[in-house]
């Protein structure tokens, strides 16, 4: 049986085998939804697929992974917690669904590209990507997302967002700005980040914010990160901000 192994810096190497290969797993399509479920999702769901309960469920052994209609709407469409990826394509879909499907304990068999294209048929297609750094958000929304930050953030992440907290006997914690901060997200999503930050955030009382709240102390981030601001706010709406990609200045 064909193993695949994946090893993410300052982790250790998983070993993925794709149970479902006697069912027409195409070892390929298997390895590409490998290398986009590290991209994508592991960052919730774990290297391991064991997700981390009760925030995000977890892959292996989840029996509504039988169901290909289901996963495909879930990876393009999003749900409560999961933020949607309308940027990738069918067959990108296909061997993220092949992956997530076979990997690990799971046995659930292949999902061709046709079927993916089928059940996106008709699905609204939204906007072009835009880069964070194209003016998505405005002066006086990052200063709203300051006022918040300050409140419920800033005594973890630190004032300048360093992940330095303003108490020497906290632990240190993720950067929220500048380059460190756009080593980890790159190339993901503002909708990844909105999703995550809300279901995590603050640690002591996940979702305790508004969505509004939220999408503003994404604008205080950006703005701090050198990121100019535009004419329109940034929205708590997971489809626009699907669209608005993390990365380093063009």
């Amino acid at each position: 049986m064909l193993k695949l192994t994946v090893c993410v810096i300052g982790l250790a190497c998983v070993v993925a085998s794709p149970a479902g290969a006697q069912q027409g797993i195409d070892p390929v399509l298997f390895e590409q939804g490998q290398q986009l479920y590290q991209e994508n999702c592991a960052l919730c769901h774990q290297d391991s697929g064991g997700g981390d309960a009760p925030t995000f469920p977890a892959l292996g052994g989840d029996d509504r992974l039988g169901d290909p209609v289901r996963i495909v709407r879930s990876i393009h469409q999003g749900g409560r917690r999961m933020p949607p990826f309308p940027n990738l394509a069918a067959e990108e879909i296909s061997s993220l669904a092949n992956y997530i499907r076979n990997a690990w304990a799971n046995d659930f068999g292949a999902v061709s590209t046709e079927e993916v294209s089928a059940v996106m048929e008709g699905v609204e297609e939204g906007g072009p990507v835009v880069s964070v750094w194209d003016g998505v958000f405005t002066e006086a929304q990052a200063e709203r997302g300051g006022a918040v930050y300050e409140g419920a953030c800033g005594l973890c992440h630190g004032r300048r967002l360093n992940g330095a907290p303003d108490d020497p006997d906290m632990r240190s914690t993720p950067p929220l700005a500048r380059a460190r901060f756009l080593r980890v997200w790159d190339g993901r999503s503002l909708a990844t980040l909105f999703a995550y930050t809300r279901a995590t955030m603050p640690e002591d009382n996940p979702s305790s914010l508004t969505e509004q709240e939220y999408v503003d102390v994404i604008a205080h981030m950006l703005s701090v990160g050198g990121m100019s601001a535009g004419d329109d706010e940034l929205q708590p709406d997971p489809q626009s901000l699907a669209r608005l990609v993390i990365g380093p200045q063009p």
